[in-house]
């Protein structure tokens, strides 16, 4: 076990032993503590574990060790070398939940309330979407969707709705790859007294760190690129203001019963630990993958921030270490073409999914979105030949040989 006083320099090191505390039993590993409830030595103890007065364990819902190590792994990750106002280093809280959904589900609940808005982008992952559609309004609160790339639609937005509680930001945007500017939309919403949250799961704390911009909240489905292995679903929710996060979330987050199962948050520990190592592949081989689609005849376009002629460019290169591993391109073809082409797939996995050390694609017009009306669709973005891409970890030769061989007969 590190001393946990070593002034850790690298990223790779803290993603390996940030978090971590040695097992009572001195196990190399922080054990799955299978256990839905914890015990007292006495009858006093219970009472101050009860009452706040002694730190410990009570109940698996309320926290868990297996699961407490991810969560603060994941929030040393997005404060690495972010500072507070007063210079020191920048202390935040989080709660391991069960799915991504939990998390985002935790964070409405947690803050908005009946006469609430919540403004977001029109690019955004469709369970979020859903939430904000189909489940906010029935607790009195209002999704306003604009193109928060355009700051002056945003300012007019919050001039027009006094209302809005909060902006809620997907960035790189499911599955458009969109970028906002974290950092211009946190300022101008603080100018209006608005809260701030991030999903920054596309990106990982690797690529991207949110909280270095001054947003109030962040959320992860650690599902993707944190697990990195496709063997656990997970979410985080985590806040800078650590008392509220305490409180208030901490109250929410017991009562909805949405904490991650501690097998989960085992495997997730572990496949944080490579981190760095796997993203530096799956962005390098992305990189490689994004200059054969742009230059084949069968695709129309190439949604991927890390191309000079792709709009967010700027704002990618801006606020992220590198544009990243997901993509998506438009098929000249449309619907046919997006079929016929996932068909022909004999090395990449079909599957809707992101994030894992396979290469994973998906059709959103005959997947994820075919219920969704075309011209909803495509008011977003998702069009009848767009194909979502998280570029995996394979040799990049034979990700390319793959897509090669099934855009030639598309």
């Amino acid at each position: 076990m590190a001393d946990q006083s070593f002034p850790i320099t690298g990223f790779s090191s803290l993603a390996i032993h940030a978090g971590h505390r040695q097992d009572p039993n001195y196990a190399h590993l922080t054990p799955i503590y299978a256990t839905s409830t914890f015990v007292y030595d006495d009858a006093e103890q219970g009472m101050r574990r009860f009452s706040g007065r002694e730190e410990g364990y009570i109940y698996t819902r309320w926290g868990n060790p297996t699961s407490r190590e991810a969560e603060e792994k994941i929030a040393a990750l997005e404060t690495f070398g972010i500072t507070d106002d007063s210079g020191d280093p920048l202390r935040v809280k989080s709660y391991l939940q069960s799915s991504g959904m939990a998390a985002v589900s935790s964070l409405f609940m947690t803050t908005l309330q009946a006469g609430d808005k919540v403004l977001s982008h029109y690019s955004l992952y469709g369970g979020t979407q859903e939430h904000m559609n189909t489940l906010l309004p029935n607790f009195g609160v209002e999704a306003i969707i604009a193109d928060l790339r355009n700051l002056n639609i945003v300012e007019d937005m919050l001039k027009q709705h006094p209302a809005i509680k909060m902006i809620y930001l997907e960035t790189p945007a499911n599955p458009t790859i969109q970028c906002v500017d974290i950092e211009a939309i946190t300022r101008l919403g603080k100018q209006h007294g608005k809260l701030i949250a991030c999903d920054n799961t596309f990106a990982t704390p690797y690529l991207q760190q949110p909280f270095k911009y001054g947003v109030d909240f962040i959320v992860h489905s650690t599902t993707k690129f944190l697990n990195g292995h496709g063997t656990a679903v997970g979410g985080i929710f985590m806040g800078r203001d650590v008392s509220f996060m305490q409180g208030r979330t901490y109250k929410i987050y017991k009562a909805l019963g949405g904490n991650s199962s501690p097998y989960d948050a085992f495997l997730l520990v572990n496949g944080i630990k490579t981190l760095e190592l796997r993203m530096e592949r799956h962005c390098s081989n992305a990189e490689k993958v994004a200059t054969l689609l742009t230059s084949h005849p069968a695709v129309a376009s190439v949604n991927y921030n890390g191309l000079s002629t792709h709009p967010d460019y700027a704002v990618a290169k801006k606020q992220m270490r590198h544009p990243g591993a997901m993509m998506s391109f438009e098929l000249k073809g449309g619907l046919q073409a997006g079929i016929h082409f996932m068909n022909r797939l004999r090395l990449c996995t079909r599957t809707v999914s992101l994030g894992t050390c396979d290469t994973l694609l998906s059709h959103p017009a005959s997947m994820t979105h075919y219920s969704v009306p075309k011209e909803q669709r495509e008011q977003y973005g998702i069009t009848d030949g767009l194909i979502r891409m998280s570029v995996g970890m394979e040799n990049v030769a034979d990700i390319l040989n793959d897509l090669e061989q099934a855009l030639n007969e598309s």
